[in-house]
């Protein structure tokens, strides 16, 4: 009998597989053209952070600690350790951690106030506010009293060279040394007071002071200056430029030597020796087109938070190896306060929020984060989306659309839903490319409420050739 042979066939693997490609870095937002960025950055995002870098997850909420009037009009901190807040109903109020106790009343309902510490001759540390409308006040650590002898209509208070400092429209006005009661004394010698016009070729005031161990920095909508020395026959001024200015005198903030500060175009950096610049903001630059004047800027002494619209904050993270963008939205910011490095923020509402927590005042967090158009080796590259998945921590829910457009909105198609857990257990999540096999490219939108913790997205491609 003889034996047939019958054809070995062995399965070929198909040509063009590539191994999964994981992405485990998240760094934030990038609105420069969405073809040509890194992979770890987000076309869009919304209400996320990198607090848990290199992961993505959802921003801090918020807790209201108090709320007065219609609007918060300031915001102080008396030797690193009592917030103090002037709301529109006319009060001044501090906070002792648990309970408000009102200190002052019948102040303007509309003018926004300025605080700095000062001790000098009054027998301790005072917390110093004034609005350009009310007589300057003063805390001692228990009352809230008149600053006989300051100009009544100093606004933008400050430190510098044991003087207080503010701003009369165009006039930039010293106490005394450390005498911060008189304003008027011009006897020629070195404890002097201090009076001078600032020139602006666009006639403007004053609108922002800011006191530092080795200057004063002085700035207008349309200049920057800086004052230097340390005793009025020594003063000088030396114009730093006049492209930019300040929005506002909450539109700046300094730490670790550095200002940055919000101008109509775009978000600068200034250390001092250069032109300010706005580098380290370009790759946002697209959302800082319509900064408006009711701009804030704060920090909590890690990152840095600038509320250019009503309800839209970007968020710097300047830590080395990081630095990147987050948007925030939901919170009205018009004050901010930093007290034991945590961040306060008085919004348009007349509330004072205290950054922090799992939700905004007991309500979930919405989030979403929006990828690049992913693609091949090139534009042109035409190929078959394998697989893709992602793994998350996640306690309210998640969607997951896609899209195979570069930008828009008009063409996003549900493909995967999933609910979390109060567990926050780590779960791989497969999302279906079915309906998008052969786009050439693709964005994914991750979306939900709550809590919600992106640790890796991976994607699998098959290239086929190139069209």
């Amino acid at each position: 009998m003889k034996l047939i042979q019958y054809p070995t066939f062995q399965s070929q693997p198909l040509e063009g597989i590539m191994p999964p490609i994981p992405l485990r870095e998240f760094r934030g937002l990038n609105t420069f053209d969405p073809y040509s960025i890194e992979d770890s950055y987000l076309t869009e995002m919304k209400n996320m952070t990198n607090n848990d870098y290199p992961a993505l997850s959802t921003r801090p909420g918020y807790t209201v600690i108090g709320a007065n009037g219609s609007r918060v009009l300031g915001m102080g901190v008396w030797r690193g350790r009592e917030l103090h807040v002037v709301f529109s109903d006319g009060t001044w109020r501090r906070w002792n951690g648990s309970s408000w106790a009102t200190l002052a009343s019948g102040l303007n309902t509309s003018a926004e106030w300025t605080f700095t510490n000062f001790d000098g001759n009054l027998g301790g540390v005072n917390l110093i506010g004034c609005n350009g409308v009310d007589t300057m006040r003063r805390y001692n650590g228990s009352t809230v009293s008149v600053l006989s002898g300051a100009p009544s209509n100093g606004k933008y208070i400050t430190t510098y060279q044991n003087r207080l400092w503010c701003a009369v429209g165009n006039e930039l006005w010293s106490s005394a040394l450390d005498q911060p009661q008189n304003w008027n004394q011009f006897a020629g010698n070195q404890q002097d007071s201090y009076r001078r016009q600032m020139e602006s070729t666009r006639g403007e005031d004053i609108n922002m002071l800011s006191g530092s161990l080795s200057k004063l920095t002085i700035g207008m909508p349309g200049s920057l200056h800086e004052l230097y020395g340390g005793i009025p026959a020594d003063f000088n001024v030396r114009l730093i430029t006049e492209d930019m200015g300040l929005s506002n005198n909450k539109s700046a903030l300094t730490q670790e030597g550095f200002m940055r500060f919000m101008h109509r175009t775009g978000i600068y950096e200034y250390g001092g020796g250069t032109l300010p610049t706005r580098r380290f903001s370009e790759i946002i630059d697209k959302r800082l087109s319509n900064i408006g004047p009711d701009t804030v800027a704060g920090t909590d002494g890690r990152k840095l938070y600038f509320n250019i619209q009503p309800e839209q904050m970007m968020v710097y993270d300047p830590r080395s190896g990081v630095e990147s963008w987050c948007e925030w939205n939901g919170i009205r910011a018009v004050q901010f306060a930093q007290m034991d490095n945590r961040l306060y923020v008085g919004d348009s509402s007349g509330r004072v929020l205290l950054i922090g927590g799992t939700t905004d005042a007991g309500s979930a967090i919405p989030w979403s984060a929006t990828t690049k158009p992913f693609n091949g080796g090139s534009l042109a590259q035409k190929m078959r989306w394998y697989k893709m998945w992602v793994v998350v921590e996640l306690t309210g829910s998640m969607e997951i659309h896609m899209s195979p457009s570069v930008t828009g909105d008009s063409d996003w198609t549900l493909v995967q839903s999933i609910s979390g857990s109060p567990g926050q257990k780590v779960q791989r999540v497969i999302i279906p490319v079915r309906q998008f096999t052969l786009n050439n490219w693709v964005r994914v939108r991750f979306s939900g409420s709550g809590y919600v913790r992106i640790h890796e997205f991976t994607r699998q491609i098959r290239q086929l050739p190139l069209y």
